[in-house]
């Protein structure tokens, strides 16, 4: 036999020998724990759902999912660890609709948001609603309004910090009602609700997890949601669109993302993995206390969603006339 031929057939017989320990080698993932990062700190309506799922996976995966908080700057800096992390599965991030806004409310940041990153999938859609003090004599969502329209600029609304989910559903709801009102930021919800509850503040679109207690207390009243549709936590209580303010629907969700090039075997199993959490009796029962509703779609689908969704908050940002850092 002609030396290469017989060099091309033990070439061959040795990578049809290989295939199997690659094949093992591949499906072997994960091996070792994973970290998710989370760019806000923890108890945050993000954090709390990320946790949820971690845990669900790490036994579903065979391997811990630790949560890495990695909050401030509007969630940039957990952004920019992840965006910088070796795209091999073993670094991925849990995030809200506010990885979307990054890109229009800061000059220059260390990343791309759509390039780097690779969509896992949303996790769930988690309305904001807006809540009141009772001591304000205000019982619907009209009432707000023609209180707004009395004294055009003198309300004023919370928020979890400038440019954040939660500061872009007022903003919106804002302009698609045509009324006058001044942000307040503050640190977290915990700070903004409290400022609502004691009449300081106006109004706050809050995640419905941190004032659920007080609206069912009547601590608070619950006038809209800002979401596309009904919160499953709230059914009674209507979407802002419903009570009159079309074109101010605020869809707040909370994703995975991964590091750009991550392989795509392991953006899928994160994918599936994901959904079977979901589906768990556990998962379930702590989305219904929180108001969360789960929501996925496929990784190609949620990169087509997130691309959409930097362009039109990049129109509301402008719109709204924010502040860029």
């Amino acid at each position: 036999m002609n030396p290469s031929r017989r060099f091309i057939s033990v070439s061959i017989a040795s990578i049809a020998l290989l295939a199997p320990f690659a094949s093992a080698a591949q499906a072997a993932y994960p091996s070792k724990p994973i970290r998710v990062i989370v760019p806000f700190a923890a108890g945050s309506t993000t954090d709390i759902i990320a946790r949820a799922i971690a845990d669900k996976m790490s036994q579903s995966m065979g391997q811990q999912l630790v949560i890495d908080n990695r909050g401030g700057a509007s969630g940039t800096i957990g952004q920019a660890a992840v965006a910088q992390a070796a795209p091999d599965g073993y670094t991925i991030m849990i995030h809200s609709s506010s990885h979307t806004v990054s890109p229009s409310t800061f000059a220059k940041l260390p990343f791309d948001t759509q390039a780097d990153f690779a969509g896992v999938t949303p996790i769930s859609s988690t309305p904001n609603v807006l809540v009141i003090s009772p001591s304000k004599n205000i019982k619907t969502l009209q009432e707000l309004l023609a209180a707004a329209r009395a004294k055009p600029g003198s309300m004023n609304f919370a928020s979890a910090g400038q440019g954040s989910a939660t500061h872009l559903n007022a903003e919106k709801f804002k302009l698609a009602a045509k009324i006058e009102a001044t942000n307040i930021p503050f640190k977290g919800s915990a700070e903004a609700v409290t400022e609502v509850m004691a009449g300081r503040v106006d109004y706050y679109f809050s995640p419905i997890a941190p004032v659920i207690g007080q609206i069912r207390n009547n601590q608070l009243v619950a006038l809209a949601v800002g979401s596309p549709k009904r919160a499953s936590a709230l059914p009674n209580v209507p979407t802002t669109a419903e009570a009159g303010v079309p074109g101010s629907e605020f869809n707040f969700w909370i994703g995975m993302m991964a590091p750009a090039k991550t392989p795509r075997d392991i953006v899928n199993r994160l994918h599936d993995e994901v959904v079977k959490a979901l589906a768990t009796p556990e998962v379930k029962e702590r989305f219904a206390v929180l108001g969360a509703d789960a929501w996925t779609l496929k990784p190609e689908q949620f990169d087509d969603y997130i691309k959409q969704e930097i362009k039109s908050n990049a129109v509301l940002v402008k719109a709204a006339g924010l502040e860029v850092k």
